[in-house]
């Protein structure tokens, strides 16, 4: 455990953005599966699907969560299936 008080605040804030990482990361699988899903069943949403997920995968590049050459595959994927 860190003594300085600066080095104490640090682990504080990296718990936090740590937690909001996880929250952005398991929410964009999420959506990739369900956008596969509905894609793979040719469902009626799977454009609403595949919306959504193309939504997140470039929040989650905003935000440094993921790199953009994985954002821009993923996306380029996601497109791929639909069309």
């Amino acid at each position: 455990m860190p003594n300085i008080k600066s080095a104490k605040k640090r682990v504080k804030v990296i718990e936090t953005k740590t937690l909001r990482n996880k929250a952005i990361k398991s929410d964009l699988k999420t959506a990739l599966k369900k956008a596969d899903a509905a894609v793979a069943n040719d469902a009626d949403n799977k454009e609403e699907a595949v919306r959504v997920a193309i939504k997140k995968v470039n929040m989650a590049r905003s935000k440094g969560i993921i790199h953009k050459n994985k954002a821009a595959r993923k996306v380029s994927q996601l497109a791929k299936k639909l069309g």
